[in-house]
């Protein structure tokens, strides 16, 4: 059974990125083109905040050592990272933003 908690609203968004610090580890939640999609918000290479990175093209740059995570799934792209972030389900609904935990 899925266990969904809101984090926020979509009224809340002033960029393209926002974090959620509600848990044990920082989740990430990202705006692009086609939807809101969330990550681990800590590099699986060193600890730095993907939230702060660069985005492009639906990807994420590590602001620390340059990693690129694709934003949908989690999965590492480049070096130095060599294994994915946990990727988390999001819906929105009257303009609340949920996570599936």
């Amino acid at each position: 059974m899925a266990n969904w908690i809101k984090v926020g609203t979509t009224d809340q968004f002033k960029g393209k990125v926002m974090v959620h610090r509600g848990g044990s580890k920082p989740i990430a939640i990202f705006r692009l083109k086609d939807g809101y999609f969330a990550i681990e918000d800590v590099c699986s290479h060193e600890e730095a905040s993907l939230s702060e990175g660069e985005i492009d093209n639906g990807k994420v740059e590590c602001p620390l050592h340059g990693a690129i995570f694709d934003i949908k799934t989690g999965k590492n792209l480049t070096l130095p990272a060599v294994l994915p972030v946990k990727s988390y389900q999001v819906k929105i609904e009257n303009g609340d933003i949920f996570l599936e935990m």
